[in-house]
């Protein structure tokens, strides 16, 4: 059985510097999205950066990957929340995303914060995305287990 295969298209105009461009997904999940260089260094408002949207697949990624893991254990979530940050520089050897740091909370009844924050550690090592950045990226996975969400 062929893997499945995920599609996206961009389009630039211009210089590095002072071109614009957009990306979209293939599926229409999310709308054609502005991208530029400010906004990949500077964070500029109502525009995206592939950083940023690498940083929400991570997100996406890990809290499945982590919702599995526990699962397996026999203690499934009620809920997780997963921030995603990917850090990028410009530095002496050009252009590198250097870290991607997750935050994650969750509840998890039945399970205590130690058990909690092990298994997010465990979980990050069944992520598809932080696989495919492990060994170029640093990857660092904070976790809180949080009270009972009604």
């Amino acid at each position: 059985m062929p893997g499945a295969q995920s599609r996206a298209e961009a389009v630039w105009e211009g210089d590095l510097i002072h071109g614009h461009g957009t990306v979209a997904p293939a599926s229409g999940a999310f709308p054609t999205l502005p991208i530029t260089w400010a906004a990949r260094t500077q964070r500029s408002a109502g525009k995206t950066s592939p950083e940023e949207l690498i940083a929400a697949a991570q997100a996406g990624c890990y809290a499945m990957a982590f919702s599995n893991t526990l699962a397996k254990q026999g203690t499934p979530p009620t809920r997780l929340d997963v921030a995603a940050v990917c850090t990028f520089e410009v530095g002496e050897g050009g252009a590198r995303i250097s870290t991607m740091e997750l935050d994650v909370r969750g509840v998890v009844p039945g399970m205590d914060q130690e058990t909690f924050a092990r298994t997010a550690q465990e979980a990050e090592k069944g992520c598809p995305v932080a696989n495919a950045l492990r060994g170029n990226v640093a990857i660092r996975v904070g976790a809180k287990l949080e009270g009972r969400r009604t």
